[in-house]
Formats: structure tokens, sequence, C-alpha cells
């Protein structure tokens, strides 16, 4: 079938979940690189449990909970640094390639949009942040689900709201798991490697791998 979509994961994929510590780093101190990607981890790793056990919380309390694991972790106490990190990850640096990609599709006649663990109100933020409103058709959150990528559910929630079949929409994500979980749907994924990571699930490959977000129009899917 042909492509009419293309959806996006946001955070790693639109949005740099680095950001916000690279805003703070000097208080943040020499472990900084080393906290966010902690943060990061447990993050992610909060979703995967949680959802294995039927269980759920928003993406904006586990991304509170995964933040101050990685503080203690680190020995930071510090309140007002907290605060700061988290209000910064509400407003993330979108990739500079993110507008003019989006941007792009959208004028070629291509539905957009995100699929995202994050919570309605973090996205929006981020959304408006980085002014990306007006590139999207779509913003879907597993919060109208309670519980988090990779169930099919969630992807699912893609061809209910736009009206498509699995196979007429690519999605984009720079994380290998939610590439393997949207090929398990059959999607056509595509998976924006910025970080030259080696491969995994070799039986749910992407259709594509690519450098930037800007090579996403030229490839013939």
């Amino acid at each position: 079938m042909p492509v009419r979509a293309f959806v996006f994961d946001a955070y790693g994929t639109l949005f740099d979940v680095h950001a916000a510590i690279a805003r703070h780093r000097g208080r943040a101190g020499p472990d900084a690189d080393r906290i966010s990607d902690l943060w990061r981890t447990k993050q992610l790793e909060y979703t995967w449990t949680l959802t294995a056990m039927g269980r759920y919380e928003n993406f904006e309390r586990l991304t509170a909970r995964a933040l101050d694991f990685a503080l203690a972790r680190f020995g930071k106490n510090d309140p007002a640094l907290r605060s700061d990190l988290l209000a910064a990850y509400r407003k993330l640096d979108a990739y500079p390639d993110a507008k003019d990609t989006l941007r792009a599709l959208k004028q070629s006649g291509f539905i957009t949009g995100i699929l995202s663990n994050g919570s309605p109100e973090m996205l929006q933020a981020a959304v408006d942040a980085a002014a990306l409103g007006d590139a999207l058709d779509h913003v879907l959150s597993v919060d109208a689900l309670g519980f988090y990528k990779p169930r099919n559910e969630v992807y699912a929630l893609v061809t209910n709201t736009l009206s498509v079949r699995a196979d007429e929409v690519v999605f984009v994500s720079s994380n290998r798991w939610d590439i393997a979980g949207a090929a398990n749907f059959g999607f056509k994924p595509v998976w924006v490697n910025r970080a030259k990571l080696p491969d995994e699930y070799a039986d749910l490959n992407p259709v594509a791998v690519i450098d930037s977000l800007s090579d996403l129009p030229a490839l013939n899917l």
C-alpha cells in the first residue's frame, strides 16, 4: 500500500532528551552526562515494568521518579536543580532538522503525527516550545490507554485515529525497541540511528536506517 502517514516517536526522536541536563550542566557537575543517561534509562525501565505488571502512572510522574533516582545515585541533593531539570524537560529542544522535515512531509501531502509515551500536557508543552504545531496533524499519547509501548494497542492508536492501515504508516523512532514494536504491529518503521548503535531484534527490522530526520523525505518507501 502507498504511504499515507508519517508518525514519529517524540522523546529521543523529535526532542533531545539530554537537552534538560545540557541547560544546567554546570550545576549538575562532572557527572552530568551520567545523570542524564541514567535518568533516561530509568524513565523507560519504569514504563516497561509497570506495563508488564498491569499498572500505570503517567509519564510525567515517571520522569520525576527517574530523575530522583538518578540524582540520588550520584549524590546530588539539590531540590532547586531537580525543579529546574523537570521544568526544562517540559520544553526540550527539538533536533535542528525536526521542523523542516515535518513541514516538508506535510507539504507533500502526508498525514503527520506523534505517538508517544508522554502525557498530553508534556507533549503539548514540548510541541509548543519547539513551534512544531503547524507541522503536525495529530499528537497521540498512551495516556488514553493506560499502558506504554511496545504494546500493539498503543500503535493501534495511530490506525484507529488516522483511519489508515498499518502498512500505510511510516513510523519513525530513534529507539530500536520502539522500531521492533512498530515492525511487529505492521508499520513501515524507520530507525533514526544518530548514535551509530549496533542493531538488535533481528526478526523485527526497520525498512530503513537513517542518520538524521532530514534523510526522511528522500526515502523511497
